[in-house]
């Protein structure tokens, strides 16, 4: 089961705490961590996995495997750039965001466009016509978050 989880690059710390958490509860529950492989809560997720005894997945936007981060167990060069968001989110069957900048807020559209459920936490909050739109499932804490992740994935 492919959970991917999504933030920004550059993350704070309290941010980086919460995705290697998340990463970690994922693998707990079998989950494999697909990300798009670099730095911040992709790193973070990946660390937390990794120590957890799971598997990663880095789906990276150059060509070269070597940018992927040191805790990516499969690194996949596309050399789509921003684009590889698309398969990062197509290749899994739920989507966890942890902060994020807008490169994750295109991750949250195209993961809710195709279907797939979003967890967030600390992550954007949306609106359409005005109104609050509940497509992303707010969550407090990274336990939670992974176990909903798995839940949902399970049940699609």
């Amino acid at each position: 089961m492919l959970i991917a989880v999504i933030g920004e690059g550059d993350c704070p710390p309290e941010l980086f705490a919460l995705a290697e958490r998340v990463g970690a509860e994922l693998a707990r529950r079998g989950a494999t961590v697909v990300c798009g492989g670099l730095g911040g809560v992709m790193l973070a997720a990946c660390k937390g996995a990794k120590a957890a005894g799971g598997t990663t997945i880095g789906i990276l936007p150059g060509s070269d495997p070597k940018e992927a981060n040191p805790y990516v167990d499969i690194p996949i060069p596309t050399g789509l750039g921003e684009a590889r968001n698309v398969i990062v989110v197509r290749s899994a069957r739920a989507v966890v965001a942890v902060g994020g900048a807008y490169g994750t807020l295109s991750e949250i559209a195209f993961a809710l466009k195709f279907g797939k459920p979003v967890i967030g936490l600390h992550t954007w909050e949306l609106f359409r016509r005005g109104e609050p739109d509940t497509g992303i499932i707010r969550v407090e804490d990274p336990e939670t978050a992974a176990e909903l992740a798995c839940t949902l994935a399970g049940a699609g």
